[in-house]
């Protein structure tokens, strides 16, 4: 993936404050959150929100990179 980046990208996160680093790193784990559970109410209508926020738990515990 580091070969993908590219010099701005990297100047920009250079400039950034460990504090902020973190606050992305939340919002992008959160909002993947979300987009999960919406294709999940998509796939699958008739479950309830705890079902969706269930599966959505264990998907992201069992995550690999």
């Amino acid at each position: 993936m580091a070969s993908n980046l590219t010099p701005e990208y990297i100047a920009t996160l250079r400039r950034m404050t460990g504090a902020q680093k973190l606050r992305t790193a939340f919002q992008l784990y959160w909002g993947a959150r979300k987009i999960k559970a919406a294709r999940l109410r998509q796939q699958f209508p008739d479950w309830t929100e705890e079902q969706v926020q269930q599966r959505v738990k264990e998907i992201f515990m069992h995550a690999v990179t």
